[in-house]
Protein backbone atom coordinates (compact mmCIF):
# COMPACT_ATOMS: atom_id res chain seq x y z
CA UNK A 1 0.00 0.00 0.00
CA UNK A 2 1.48 3.32 -1.11
CA UNK A 3 1.87 6.07 1.47
CA UNK A 4 -0.27 9.18 1.08
CA UNK A 5 2.79 11.12 -0.05
CA UNK A 6 3.61 8.48 -2.65
CA UNK A 7 -0.02 8.46 -3.81
CA UNK A 8 0.05 12.23 -4.33
CA UNK A 9 3.24 11.95 -6.39
CA UNK A 10 1.66 9.20 -8.48
CA UNK A 11 -1.44 11.31 -9.15
CA UNK A 12 0.71 14.32 -10.15
CA UNK A 13 2.86 12.28 -12.54
CA UNK A 14 -0.20 10.49 -13.93
CA UNK A 15 -1.73 13.87 -14.77
CA UNK A 16 1.27 14.76 -16.91
CA UNK A 17 1.85 11.35 -18.48
CA UNK A 18 -1.73 11.06 -19.69
CA UNK A 19 -2.32 14.62 -20.86
CA UNK A 20 -4.32 16.09 -17.99
CA UNK A 21 -1.97 18.77 -16.65
CA UNK A 22 1.39 20.16 -17.78
CA UNK A 23 3.80 22.53 -16.06
CA UNK A 24 3.32 25.95 -17.62
CA UNK A 25 6.21 27.14 -19.84
CA UNK A 26 7.93 23.82 -19.28
CA UNK A 27 10.41 24.27 -22.16
CA UNK A 28 11.74 27.31 -20.27
CA UNK A 29 12.04 25.28 -17.04
CA UNK A 30 8.51 26.23 -16.02
CA UNK A 31 6.92 28.99 -13.99
CA UNK A 32 6.30 28.18 -10.35
CA UNK A 33 2.73 27.33 -9.34
CA UNK A 34 1.25 27.77 -12.81
CA UNK A 35 -0.12 24.88 -14.84
CA UNK A 36 -1.69 24.20 -18.23
CA UNK A 37 -4.58 21.79 -18.73
CA UNK A 38 -3.91 19.24 -21.47
CA UNK A 39 -6.32 17.53 -23.88
CA UNK A 40 -8.00 15.34 -21.26
CA UNK A 41 -7.60 17.86 -18.46
CA UNK A 42 -9.58 20.56 -20.24
CA UNK A 43 -12.40 18.10 -21.02
CA UNK A 44 -12.62 17.02 -17.37
CA UNK A 45 -12.38 20.63 -16.20
CA UNK A 46 -15.16 21.71 -18.56
CA UNK A 47 -17.35 18.84 -17.36
CA UNK A 48 -16.84 19.87 -13.73
CA UNK A 49 -17.84 23.43 -14.61
CA UNK A 50 -20.85 22.19 -16.58
CA UNK A 51 -22.01 20.09 -13.62
CA UNK A 52 -21.72 23.08 -11.29
CA UNK A 53 -23.46 25.43 -13.74
CA UNK A 54 -26.34 23.04 -14.33
CA UNK A 55 -26.71 22.51 -10.59
CA UNK A 56 -26.68 26.21 -9.79
CA UNK A 57 -28.32 27.95 -12.74
CA UNK A 58 -30.23 25.38 -14.76
CA UNK A 59 -31.74 23.61 -11.75
CA UNK A 60 -32.64 26.80 -9.82
CA UNK A 61 -35.14 29.17 -11.41
CA UNK A 62 -34.07 32.00 -9.09
CA UNK A 63 -30.35 31.88 -9.94
CA UNK A 64 -28.95 33.54 -13.06
CA UNK A 65 -25.47 33.78 -14.57
CA UNK A 66 -22.87 36.50 -15.09
CA UNK A 67 -19.42 36.83 -16.63
CA UNK A 68 -17.80 39.97 -15.21
CA UNK A 69 -14.52 41.45 -16.44
CA UNK A 70 -11.27 40.56 -14.70
CA UNK A 71 -10.24 44.23 -14.55
CA UNK A 72 -12.40 46.43 -12.34
CA UNK A 73 -12.28 50.02 -11.17
CA UNK A 74 -9.55 50.16 -8.48
CA UNK A 75 -11.97 51.62 -5.91
CA UNK A 76 -13.75 48.26 -6.04
CA UNK A 77 -10.89 46.71 -4.11
CA UNK A 78 -10.79 49.56 -1.61
CA UNK A 79 -14.49 49.04 -0.91
CA UNK A 80 -14.10 45.27 -0.62
CA UNK A 81 -11.25 45.63 1.88
CA UNK A 82 -8.67 43.91 -0.30
CA UNK A 83 -6.36 46.92 -0.59
CA UNK A 84 -6.04 47.33 3.17
CA UNK A 85 -6.63 43.87 4.57
CA UNK A 86 -6.02 41.16 1.96
CA UNK A 87 -2.85 39.94 3.61
CA UNK A 88 -1.18 36.72 4.68
CA UNK A 89 1.33 36.52 7.55
CA UNK A 90 4.70 35.44 6.16
CA UNK A 91 8.14 34.64 7.52
CA UNK A 92 11.38 33.26 6.13
CA UNK A 93 13.71 30.56 7.31
CA UNK A 94 17.19 32.11 7.41
CA UNK A 95 18.96 28.85 6.60
CA UNK A 96 16.87 27.45 3.74
CA UNK A 97 15.89 30.94 2.45
CA UNK A 98 12.37 29.53 2.00
CA UNK A 99 9.28 31.63 2.69
CA UNK A 100 6.24 30.31 4.53
CA UNK A 101 2.83 31.38 5.74
CA UNK A 102 2.89 31.46 9.52
CA UNK A 103 -0.70 30.27 9.86
CA UNK A 104 -0.10 27.33 7.49
CA UNK A 105 2.94 26.22 9.51
CA UNK A 106 0.77 26.18 12.64
CA UNK A 107 -2.06 24.38 10.81
CA UNK A 108 0.43 21.75 9.61
CA UNK A 109 1.57 21.32 13.21
CA UNK A 110 -2.07 20.76 14.22
CA UNK A 111 -2.45 18.23 11.40
CA UNK A 112 0.40 16.21 12.93
CA UNK A 113 -1.47 16.12 16.24
CA UNK A 114 -4.62 15.03 14.39
CA UNK A 115 -2.58 12.28 12.70
CA UNK A 116 -1.64 10.99 16.17
CA UNK A 117 -5.33 10.79 17.05
CA UNK A 118 -6.07 8.92 13.81
CA UNK A 119 -3.23 6.51 14.55
CA UNK A 120 -4.67 5.71 17.98
CA UNK A 121 -8.10 5.11 16.43
CA UNK A 122 -6.72 2.79 13.74
CA UNK A 123 -4.82 0.79 16.36
CA UNK A 124 -7.99 0.44 18.40
CA UNK A 125 -10.04 -0.54 15.35
CA UNK A 126 -7.56 -3.30 14.60
CA UNK A 127 -7.57 -4.47 18.21
CA UNK A 128 -11.34 -4.51 18.80
CA UNK A 129 -12.61 -5.26 15.28
CA UNK A 130 -16.39 -5.09 14.80
CA UNK A 131 -16.92 -4.31 18.47
CA UNK A 132 -15.05 -1.00 18.14
CA UNK A 133 -17.09 2.13 18.94
CA UNK A 134 -15.19 5.12 17.55
CA UNK A 135 -17.37 7.80 19.17
CA UNK A 136 -16.95 6.22 22.60
CA UNK A 137 -13.21 5.77 22.06
CA UNK A 138 -12.81 9.46 21.11
CA UNK A 139 -14.75 10.51 24.19
CA UNK A 140 -12.88 8.31 26.69
CA UNK A 141 -9.33 7.52 25.55
CA UNK A 142 -6.89 9.69 27.55
CA UNK A 143 -4.34 10.13 24.73
CA UNK A 144 -7.05 11.07 22.22
CA UNK A 145 -8.66 13.51 24.67
CA UNK A 146 -5.31 15.14 25.50
CA UNK A 147 -4.41 15.64 21.86
CA UNK A 148 -7.91 16.89 21.00
CA UNK A 149 -7.71 19.45 23.82
CA UNK A 150 -4.25 20.50 22.64
CA UNK A 151 -5.53 21.00 19.09
CA UNK A 152 -8.51 23.01 20.31
CA UNK A 153 -6.30 25.39 22.31
CA UNK A 154 -3.94 25.92 19.37
CA UNK A 155 -6.86 26.51 16.98
CA UNK A 156 -8.42 29.13 19.25
CA UNK A 157 -5.11 30.90 19.82
CA UNK A 158 -4.38 30.90 16.07
CA UNK A 159 -7.85 32.27 15.29
CA UNK A 160 -7.42 35.09 17.80
CA UNK A 161 -4.00 36.04 16.44
CA UNK A 162 -5.28 36.03 12.85
CA UNK A 163 -8.38 38.08 13.74
CA UNK A 164 -6.31 40.62 15.67
CA UNK A 165 -3.48 40.68 13.12
CA UNK A 166 -1.09 39.83 15.95
CA UNK A 167 2.14 38.96 14.13
CA UNK A 168 4.13 38.77 17.37
CA UNK A 169 1.91 36.04 18.79
CA UNK A 170 2.11 34.05 15.54
CA UNK A 171 5.90 34.14 15.87
CA UNK A 172 5.62 33.15 19.54
CA UNK A 173 3.45 30.16 18.66
CA UNK A 174 5.93 28.93 16.04
CA UNK A 175 8.69 29.17 18.64
CA UNK A 176 6.66 27.55 21.45
CA UNK A 177 5.58 24.62 19.28
CA UNK A 178 9.18 24.23 18.07
CA UNK A 179 8.10 24.28 14.43
CA UNK A 180 11.02 23.64 12.11
CA UNK A 181 11.53 24.47 8.45
CA UNK A 182 10.48 21.43 6.35
CA UNK A 183 13.51 21.99 4.10
CA UNK A 184 16.40 22.86 6.42
CA UNK A 185 15.04 21.42 9.65
CA UNK A 186 16.15 24.55 11.49
CA UNK A 187 14.11 26.93 13.66
CA UNK A 188 15.99 30.03 12.57
CA UNK A 189 13.04 32.23 11.62
CA UNK A 190 12.63 35.88 10.69
CA UNK A 191 9.86 38.00 12.21
CA UNK A 192 6.32 37.48 10.89
CA UNK A 193 5.06 40.27 8.62
CA UNK A 194 2.02 40.99 6.47
CA UNK A 195 2.11 40.36 2.71
CA UNK A 196 -0.60 41.67 0.34
CA UNK A 197 -1.75 39.03 -2.12
CA UNK A 198 -3.01 41.17 -4.99
CA UNK A 199 -1.21 41.43 -8.33
CA UNK A 200 -1.14 44.98 -9.67
CA UNK A 201 -0.66 46.37 -13.17
CA UNK A 202 -1.05 49.69 -15.03
CA UNK A 203 -3.93 51.04 -17.09
CA UNK A 204 -2.68 51.99 -20.56
CA UNK A 205 0.25 54.40 -20.56
CA UNK A 206 -0.68 56.05 -17.28
CA UNK A 207 1.95 55.46 -14.62
CA UNK A 208 1.65 55.86 -10.87
CA UNK A 209 -1.22 55.32 -8.48
CA UNK A 210 -3.77 56.99 -10.78
CA UNK A 211 -3.42 54.26 -13.39
CA UNK A 212 -3.04 51.34 -11.02
CA UNK A 213 -5.23 48.29 -11.64
CA UNK A 214 -5.42 44.91 -9.95
CA UNK A 215 -5.92 41.42 -11.26
CA UNK A 216 -9.02 40.38 -9.34
CA UNK A 217 -8.24 38.15 -6.33
CA UNK A 218 -11.81 36.75 -6.37
CA UNK A 219 -14.81 36.74 -8.69
CA UNK A 220 -17.40 37.83 -6.11
CA UNK A 221 -16.96 41.60 -6.45
CA UNK A 222 -18.03 41.55 -10.11
CA UNK A 223 -21.30 40.06 -8.91
CA UNK A 224 -21.82 42.65 -6.16
CA UNK A 225 -21.28 45.70 -8.34
CA UNK A 226 -23.71 44.25 -10.91
CA UNK A 227 -26.37 43.40 -8.34
CA UNK A 228 -28.94 45.94 -9.53
CA UNK A 229 -28.14 45.47 -13.23
CA UNK A 230 -28.84 41.76 -12.95
CA UNK A 231 -31.83 42.08 -10.62
CA UNK A 232 -33.65 44.59 -12.81
CA UNK A 233 -32.92 43.02 -16.20
CA UNK A 234 -33.74 39.47 -15.07
CA UNK A 235 -36.74 40.74 -13.05
CA UNK A 236 -35.71 38.69 -10.03
CA UNK A 237 -37.30 38.96 -6.61
CA UNK A 238 -35.52 38.16 -3.37
CA UNK A 239 -34.29 35.60 -2.65
CA UNK A 240 -32.24 35.15 -5.83
CA UNK A 241 -28.68 34.33 -6.78
CA UNK A 242 -26.02 35.28 -9.30
CA UNK A 243 -23.55 32.61 -10.40
CA UNK A 244 -20.19 33.09 -12.09
CA UNK A 245 -17.23 30.99 -13.20
CA UNK A 246 -13.98 32.83 -13.83
CA UNK A 247 -10.26 33.29 -13.28
CA UNK A 248 -8.82 34.92 -10.18
CA UNK A 249 -5.25 35.75 -9.20
CA UNK A 250 -3.42 35.75 -5.88
CA UNK A 251 0.26 36.30 -5.26
CA UNK A 252 0.47 33.37 -2.89
CA UNK A 253 3.53 33.29 -0.66
CA UNK A 254 3.71 29.53 -0.76
CA UNK A 255 1.96 28.07 -3.77
CA UNK A 256 2.31 24.33 -3.37
CA UNK A 257 0.69 20.89 -3.48
CA UNK A 258 0.40 20.82 -7.26
CA UNK A 259 -2.81 22.57 -8.41
CA UNK A 260 -4.22 22.88 -4.87
CA UNK A 261 -2.78 26.36 -4.36
CA UNK A 262 -1.88 28.38 -7.44
CA UNK A 263 -1.38 32.02 -8.33
CA UNK A 264 -3.77 31.82 -11.28
CA UNK A 265 -6.86 29.74 -10.60
CA UNK A 266 -10.53 29.44 -11.46
CA UNK A 267 -13.51 29.85 -9.16
CA UNK A 268 -17.16 28.83 -9.29
CA UNK A 269 -19.05 31.26 -7.07
CA UNK A 270 -22.69 31.96 -6.35
CA UNK A 271 -23.89 34.94 -4.33
CA UNK A 272 -27.41 34.48 -3.00
CA UNK A 273 -29.21 37.71 -2.07
CA UNK A 274 -31.70 37.43 0.77
CA UNK A 275 -33.81 39.42 3.17
CA UNK A 276 -31.96 40.36 6.39
CA UNK A 277 -32.87 38.00 9.20
CA UNK A 278 -33.23 34.92 6.98
CA UNK A 279 -29.51 34.23 6.63
CA UNK A 280 -29.27 31.27 9.01
CA UNK A 281 -32.10 29.44 7.28
CA UNK A 282 -30.40 29.87 3.90
CA UNK A 283 -26.99 29.09 5.39
CA UNK A 284 -28.20 25.65 6.43
CA UNK A 285 -29.94 25.17 3.08
CA UNK A 286 -26.81 25.83 1.04
CA UNK A 287 -24.63 23.73 3.34
CA UNK A 288 -26.82 20.71 2.67
CA UNK A 289 -27.27 21.48 -1.03
CA UNK A 290 -23.57 21.81 -1.71
CA UNK A 291 -22.57 18.72 0.28
CA UNK A 292 -25.10 16.67 -1.69
CA UNK A 293 -23.57 18.02 -4.93
CA UNK A 294 -20.26 16.40 -3.96
CA UNK A 295 -21.85 13.17 -2.72
CA UNK A 296 -23.71 12.71 -6.01
CA UNK A 297 -20.34 12.10 -7.68
CA UNK A 298 -19.79 9.06 -5.51
CA UNK A 299 -17.20 10.61 -3.21
CA UNK A 300 -16.84 8.67 0.02
CA UNK A 301 -18.74 10.28 2.89
CA UNK A 302 -15.75 9.85 5.19
CA UNK A 303 -13.66 11.93 2.77
CA UNK A 304 -15.97 14.96 3.09
CA UNK A 305 -16.60 16.98 6.21
CA UNK A 306 -17.73 20.39 7.40
CA UNK A 307 -15.20 22.56 9.21
CA UNK A 308 -16.52 25.69 10.92
CA UNK A 309 -14.26 28.72 10.71
CA UNK A 310 -12.48 29.61 13.94
CA UNK A 311 -11.40 32.91 12.40
CA UNK A 312 -14.51 34.70 11.05
CA UNK A 313 -14.09 37.66 8.72
CA UNK A 314 -15.25 40.86 10.40
CA UNK A 315 -18.32 41.09 8.15
CA UNK A 316 -19.44 37.43 8.43
CA UNK A 317 -21.81 35.95 10.97
CA UNK A 318 -21.20 32.32 9.92
CA UNK A 319 -18.68 30.49 7.76
CA UNK A 320 -17.91 26.84 7.05
CA UNK A 321 -15.64 24.92 4.72
CA UNK A 322 -16.46 21.67 3.00
CA UNK A 323 -13.14 19.88 3.39
CA UNK A 324 -11.98 16.97 1.25
CA UNK A 325 -9.51 14.32 2.36
CA UNK A 326 -6.79 14.89 -0.22
CA UNK A 327 -3.69 12.65 -0.19
CA UNK A 328 -2.07 15.37 1.95
CA UNK A 329 -4.96 15.50 4.44
CA UNK A 330 -8.27 17.28 4.93
CA UNK A 331 -8.16 20.69 3.22
CA UNK A 332 -10.68 23.30 2.10
CA UNK A 333 -12.54 22.42 -1.09
CA UNK A 334 -15.48 24.80 -0.87
CA UNK A 335 -16.50 27.71 1.34
CA UNK A 336 -20.03 28.69 2.41
CA UNK A 337 -20.25 32.11 4.03
CA UNK A 338 -22.95 34.33 5.46
CA UNK A 339 -21.57 37.76 4.50
CA UNK A 340 -24.42 39.92 5.96
CA UNK A 341 -24.83 43.24 4.05
CA UNK A 342 -21.15 44.20 4.13
CA UNK A 343 -20.42 43.96 0.41
CA UNK A 344 -23.36 45.88 -1.01
CA UNK A 345 -23.23 48.48 1.80
CA UNK A 346 -19.52 49.08 1.26
CA UNK A 347 -19.88 49.48 -2.51
CA UNK A 348 -22.87 51.76 -1.93
CA UNK A 349 -20.76 53.94 0.37
CA UNK A 350 -17.70 54.12 -1.91
CA UNK A 351 -19.60 54.60 -5.17
CA UNK A 352 -22.29 56.95 -3.92
CA UNK A 353 -24.87 54.82 -5.78
CA UNK A 354 -27.75 53.07 -4.02
CA UNK A 355 -27.53 49.29 -4.08
CA UNK A 356 -30.84 48.53 -2.46
CA UNK A 357 -33.73 46.22 -3.23
CA UNK A 358 -37.30 47.50 -3.29
CA UNK A 359 -39.54 44.83 -1.83
CA UNK A 360 -42.91 45.00 -3.66
CA UNK A 361 -44.65 43.14 -0.85
CA UNK A 362 -43.52 45.23 2.12
CA UNK A 363 -43.06 48.44 0.07
CA UNK A 364 -39.68 49.04 1.69
CA UNK A 365 -36.13 49.35 0.36
CA UNK A 366 -33.17 47.72 2.03
CA UNK A 367 -29.66 46.42 1.38
CA UNK A 368 -29.93 42.63 1.01
CA UNK A 369 -27.83 40.17 2.95
CA UNK A 370 -25.67 37.70 1.01
CA UNK A 371 -25.06 33.95 1.30
CA UNK A 372 -21.99 32.84 -0.68
CA UNK A 373 -20.90 29.45 -1.97
CA UNK A 374 -17.43 29.40 -3.52
CA UNK A 375 -15.46 26.44 -4.87
CA UNK A 376 -12.16 26.30 -6.73
CA UNK A 377 -12.37 24.53 -10.09
CA UNK A 378 -8.76 23.41 -9.78
CA UNK A 379 -9.26 22.03 -6.27
CA UNK A 380 -12.36 20.20 -7.45
CA UNK A 381 -10.30 18.79 -10.32
CA UNK A 382 -7.66 17.56 -7.85
CA UNK A 383 -10.32 16.07 -5.56
CA UNK A 384 -11.83 14.26 -8.55
CA UNK A 385 -8.45 12.84 -9.55
CA UNK A 386 -7.62 11.88 -5.96
CA UNK A 387 -10.89 9.99 -5.61
CA UNK A 388 -10.63 8.38 -9.05
CA UNK A 389 -7.00 7.19 -9.10
CA UNK A 390 -6.98 3.46 -8.33
CA UNK A 391 -4.38 0.72 -8.41
CA UNK A 392 -5.97 -2.73 -8.28
CA UNK A 393 -5.53 -6.37 -9.17
CA UNK A 394 -7.78 -7.73 -11.91
CA UNK A 395 -8.01 -11.10 -13.74
CA UNK A 396 -5.68 -11.56 -16.69
CA UNK A 397 -6.18 -13.57 -19.88
CA UNK A 398 -4.19 -16.52 -18.50
CA UNK A 399 -6.35 -17.15 -15.46
CA UNK A 400 -4.10 -15.25 -13.08
CA UNK A 401 -4.05 -11.63 -11.94
CA UNK A 402 -2.42 -8.42 -13.11
CA UNK A 403 -2.23 -4.92 -11.73
CA UNK A 404 -3.98 -2.09 -13.50
CA UNK A 405 -4.20 1.65 -12.99
CA UNK A 406 -7.67 3.05 -13.60
CA UNK A 407 -9.31 6.43 -13.14
CA UNK A 408 -12.76 5.77 -11.72
CA UNK A 409 -14.06 9.20 -12.71
CA UNK A 410 -17.84 9.44 -12.57
CA UNK A 411 -19.03 8.68 -16.15
CA UNK A 412 -20.81 12.04 -16.32
CA UNK A 413 -17.50 13.86 -15.78
CA UNK A 414 -15.23 11.50 -17.74
CA UNK A 415 -13.25 13.36 -20.45
CA UNK A 416 -13.90 10.66 -23.07
CA UNK A 417 -17.18 8.77 -22.88
CA UNK A 418 -16.20 5.88 -25.13
CA UNK A 419 -13.39 4.68 -27.38
CA UNK A 420 -13.91 2.73 -30.60
CA UNK A 421 -11.16 0.27 -31.50
CA UNK A 422 -10.77 -2.40 -34.18
CA UNK A 423 -9.61 -5.87 -33.11
CA UNK A 424 -6.81 -5.71 -35.70
CA UNK A 425 -5.35 -2.49 -37.06
CA UNK A 426 -4.05 -3.99 -40.31
CA UNK A 427 -7.42 -5.21 -41.54
CA UNK A 428 -9.04 -2.53 -43.72
CA UNK A 429 -12.51 -3.95 -43.29
CA UNK A 430 -12.27 -3.74 -39.49
CA UNK A 431 -10.64 -0.30 -39.39
CA UNK A 432 -13.10 1.03 -41.96
CA UNK A 433 -16.08 -0.21 -39.95
CA UNK A 434 -14.61 1.09 -36.69
CA UNK A 435 -14.06 4.57 -38.15
CA UNK A 436 -17.60 4.56 -39.54
CA UNK A 437 -18.95 3.80 -36.04
CA UNK A 438 -16.67 6.41 -34.49
CA UNK A 439 -17.86 9.11 -36.90
CA UNK A 440 -21.48 8.29 -36.08
CA UNK A 441 -20.84 8.63 -32.34
CA UNK A 442 -18.69 11.77 -32.14
CA UNK A 443 -21.67 14.08 -32.70
CA UNK A 444 -23.28 12.79 -29.49
CA UNK A 445 -20.37 13.00 -27.01
CA UNK A 446 -16.59 13.14 -26.72
CA UNK A 447 -15.20 9.86 -28.02
CA UNK A 448 -12.01 8.48 -29.53
CA UNK A 449 -10.84 6.12 -32.22
CA UNK A 450 -7.67 4.15 -31.47
CA UNK A 451 -5.89 1.40 -33.38
CA UNK A 452 -2.33 2.03 -32.21
CA UNK A 453 -1.81 -1.21 -30.27
CA UNK A 454 -3.21 -4.51 -29.15
CA UNK A 455 -6.68 -4.57 -27.58
CA UNK A 456 -5.14 -5.15 -24.14
CA UNK A 457 -2.92 -2.10 -24.44
CA UNK A 458 -5.76 0.02 -25.80
CA UNK A 459 -7.99 -0.98 -22.88
CA UNK A 460 -5.19 -0.10 -20.44
CA UNK A 461 -4.75 3.36 -21.93
CA UNK A 462 -8.47 4.11 -21.79
CA UNK A 463 -8.53 2.93 -18.16
CA UNK A 464 -5.76 5.43 -17.41
CA UNK A 465 -7.74 8.37 -18.81
CA UNK A 466 -10.99 7.25 -17.19
CA UNK A 467 -13.01 6.25 -20.28
CA UNK A 468 -16.15 4.45 -19.02
CA UNK A 469 -16.80 2.38 -22.17
CA UNK A 470 -14.73 0.77 -24.90
CA UNK A 471 -16.27 -0.45 -28.15
CA UNK A 472 -14.42 -3.31 -29.90
CA UNK A 473 -15.09 -3.96 -33.59
CA UNK A 474 -14.27 -7.56 -34.52
CA UNK A 475 -14.95 -9.96 -37.41
CA UNK A 476 -18.43 -10.80 -36.07
CA UNK A 477 -19.25 -7.11 -36.44
CA UNK A 478 -18.83 -7.41 -40.18
CA UNK A 479 -21.36 -10.23 -40.19
CA UNK A 480 -24.08 -9.16 -37.75
CA UNK A 481 -23.50 -5.44 -36.97
CA UNK A 482 -22.84 -6.10 -33.27
CA UNK A 483 -19.90 -4.96 -31.18
CA UNK A 484 -18.44 -5.71 -27.76
CA UNK A 485 -18.94 -2.95 -25.19
CA UNK A 486 -16.62 -3.12 -22.16
CA UNK A 487 -17.37 -1.32 -18.91
CA UNK A 488 -14.37 0.29 -17.22
CA UNK A 489 -15.15 -0.41 -13.56
CA UNK A 490 -16.67 -3.88 -13.65
CA UNK A 491 -14.74 -5.09 -16.72
CA UNK A 492 -18.05 -6.59 -17.87
CA UNK A 493 -18.34 -7.16 -21.61
CA UNK A 494 -21.51 -7.62 -23.64
CA UNK A 495 -22.56 -7.76 -27.28
CA UNK A 496 -24.84 -4.97 -28.46
CA UNK A 497 -26.13 -3.78 -31.80
CA UNK A 498 -24.25 -0.93 -33.48
CA UNK A 499 -27.40 1.18 -33.58
CA UNK A 500 -27.70 0.89 -29.77
CA UNK A 501 -24.21 2.22 -28.92
CA UNK A 502 -25.08 5.92 -28.81
CA UNK A 503 -28.26 5.33 -26.81
CA UNK A 504 -26.56 3.12 -24.23
CA UNK A 505 -23.46 5.31 -23.74
CA UNK A 506 -25.52 8.53 -23.57
CA UNK A 507 -27.87 7.03 -21.00
CA UNK A 508 -25.04 5.76 -18.79
CA UNK A 509 -22.90 8.90 -18.99
CA UNK A 510 -25.63 11.55 -19.01
CA UNK A 511 -25.18 14.28 -16.41
CA UNK A 512 -28.89 14.26 -15.63
CA UNK A 513 -28.34 11.13 -13.51
CA UNK A 514 -26.52 13.34 -11.00
CA UNK A 515 -29.72 15.30 -10.33
CA UNK A 516 -32.06 12.38 -9.69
Amino acid sequence: MASQDDLFKKISSHCKEYGFIFQSSEIYDGLAATYDYGPYGILLKNNIKAYWWKSMVQMNENIVGLDAAIFMHPTTWKASGHVDAFNDPMLDNKDSKKRYRADVLIEDYMAKIEAKIDKEIKKAQKRFGDAFNEAEFRATNPRVLANAEKMDKIAKRLATAMTDGNMDDLKSQIEEYEIACPVSGSRNWTEVRQFNLMFSTQLGAVAGEEGKLYLRPETAQGIFVNFLNVQKTSRQKLPFGIAQIGKAFRNEIVARQFIFRMREFEQMEMQFFIKPGTQMEWYEHWKAYRLNWHKALGHNEEDLRFHDHDNLAHYADAAVDIQYNFPFGFKELEGIHSRTDFDLSSHQEHSGKKLQYFDPETKESYVPYVLETSIGVDRMFLATMSHAYTEEMVPDSKGGERERVVLRIHPALAPIKCCVMPLKKNDENLTGKAKEIFNSLRIHFDCQYDDTGSIGKLYARQDCIGTPYCITVDFDTLEDDTVTIRERDSLKQERISINKIAEIVKERTDMTQLFV
